[in-house]
């Protein structure tokens, strides 16, 4: 099973991210859950330091993803990283036994 910790501000907005482990749902390298939650993670992460240019510090390894602001979040970074929210999310929902998501309030 993948667990996805979103972390969260006192006003809601999201400071970070982790991810760990695999959904088991398919043989590995044929695991649509797996591939549908390392493409949204990976695709926040690089949209945030490549398009947005902010500061994170992140941690990737297989089957983990730990990502954080290094600065307070913004509208800009709520954007990418509410949709790559939204986007697991989905997958949780037509997947449950594969992915599980707890939102940590900080």
């Amino acid at each position: 099973m993948i667990t996805v910790d979103i972390f969260t501000n006192q006003a809601g907005l999201i400071t970070g991210s982790r991810v760990a482990g695999h959904s088991g749902t398919a043989a590995h390298g044929q695991d649509i859950v797996c591939a549908g939650v390392s493409a949204l993670t990976q695709a926040a992460l690089l949209g945030i330091m490549e398009h947005l240019h902010r500061a994170v510090t992140y941690d990737i390894a297989s089957g983990n993803l730990n990502m954080r602001l290094n600065g307070p979040p913004d509208a800009c970074t709520e954007a990418i990283l509410r949709t790559m929210y939204m986007g697991l999310r989905e997958i949780e929902k037509i997947s449950p036994k594969g992915i599980e998501i707890y939102e940590i309030r900080g």
